[in-house]
């Protein structure tokens, strides 16, 4: 019998909350579990940015990443230490860099997800370069903007076919407005989708692994107080159906961590930006659903570690269209989808691991995110974002609405 350390990387941008808490809470839990038998003890890190060999090895078995979404220096590290050292990172770097809005929104449709009717139409304006004029001359064709929106309906969205954050995204009421839209969007490419108004919810799903948060959404609110602490907001059943909906892009696109916004209308999800594979983890955002987030991560990160998660490099999607070629109804459809998604994130194990290994993680959380090192934590991420004669009143009211989740957990 021997210690065996596995080592779990933070690949960080402006990340200030989440990182201490998460690390905070493993230094608590000091788990040293029986594996194999050795003891099974881990490491957190934060990775740093500098050059590398490629033939460098990698020290992590586990890299959580928030850097590969836009920072290529990362990205390029990350990808080389999947290929050659066989590291498991969140989220597939591959995935994240070909799939955006525009491949989720056909491959889902495909698979019968209730998108709303979605069109792309070429840009305004372009960029010069030796090949354009001869191509648009020869192939580009002339088309009605008006004519597309009164076959899409009014109301309808004009967004970026890879955009995020709710930048450049246009809700358009009339021919007027699209036209003037389209004008404004430059050399953007843009999806025009239809609206779904009005809905009954607005809802963001939360994936981590496979783990799921549903959580009320108002976009209309300030920023901090767009997630809603309500619970019981739609039925059992609404709930499980939207958690299938979220594992089951997950696991299509091979992302460990993402959240899928969605409309219900009547019984109908409609789900209409699912391809967000770098949440919002930011307790100024997220405030009482921040500690699950945190838990969420330790969760599935010390699973992946400690049992060596294999790191799926190439996408399968044969599975999932065959599936979506039966004759089954929509509901059984989602169902095998889900099954799928459970075997992919080997579901029943983890929970096993979590029972057998975990059991303490949620009573030290509960208690960690009551001291004053959480309460700091949070201040140091307002202090980042909000102007100075601002900081005491949110960081109370972020700690404070911590406080209601640990009453509430804790019940």
């Amino acid at each position: 019998m021997g210690d065996v350390t596995r080592r779990i990387g933070l690949s960080l941008g402006a990340d200030i909350c989440w990182p201490r808490c998460y690390e905070e809470i493993l230094a608590r839990l000091d788990l040293k579990l029986p594996w194999d038998g050795d003891t099974l003890r881990f490491e957190v890190e934060r990775v740093t940015i500098e050059p590398f060999d490629l033939t460098q090895p990698c020290r992590y078995d586990v890299v959580i990443d928030r850097l590969t979404h836009w920072y290529h220096t990362s990205r390029e590290w990350i990808k080389k230490a999947v290929v050659l050292d066989d590291l498991y990172v969140f989220n597939n770097p591959w995935s994240i860099q070909a799939n955006e809005k525009h491949t989720t929104y056909a491959a889902m449709t495909r698979l019968g997800l209730k998108i709303p009717a979605t069109w792309m139409i070429p840009p305004k304006s372009y960029d010069k370069s030796a090949d354009l004029k001869p191509t648009l001359e020869r192939y580009a064709q002339l088309f009605d903007l008006g004519a597309i929106g009164k076959k899409i309906g009014y109301p309808l969205f004009m967004k970026p076919y890879d955009g995020g954050g709710w930048v450049g995204v246009t809700k358009i009421d009339d021919e007027a407005a699209l036209r003037a839209a389209y004008e404004a969007s430059g050399t953007k490419l843009m999806h025009l989708q239809a609206g779904v108004i009005p809905y009954d919810r607005f809802v963001r799903c939360i994936g981590l692994g496979p783990q799921t948060r549903v959580v009320n959404y108002d976009p209309s609110a300030p920023l901090h107080d767009r997630y809603r602490m309500d619970t019981r907001f739609v039925t059992a059943s609404q709930q499980a159906e939207l958690e299938a909906i979220t594992l089951t892009i997950n696991a299509f696109f091979g992302w460990d961590f993402n959240s899928c916004e969605a409309l219900l209308r009547g019984n109908d999800w409609h789900p209409i930006d699912f391809a967000n594979a770098c949440p919002d983890s930011q307790v100024t955002s997220l405030h009482y659903h921040f500690p699950w987030l945190v838990v969420a991560n330790l969760r599935w990160s010390l699973f992946c570690a400690a049992t060596h998660r294999p790191m799926r490099q190439n996408l399968d999607w044969r599975p999932f269209f065959e599936a979506a070629r039966s004759n089954d109804r929509y509901e059984d459809k989602l169902k095998a989808y889900a099954r799928l998604a459970r075997a992919h994130f080997d579901t029943d194990r983890f929970e096993d691991f979590c029972r057998t290994h975990l059991g303490h993680l949620d009573a030290v959380a509960n208690e960690f995110f009551g001291t004053a090192i959480a309460r700091d934590a949070i201040r140091a991420k307002v202090q980042a974002l909000f102007p100075p004669h601002e900081v005491d009143e949110f960081t109370e009211l972020f700690f404070g609405r911590i406080q209601e989740w640990r009453r509430q957990a804790g019940a």
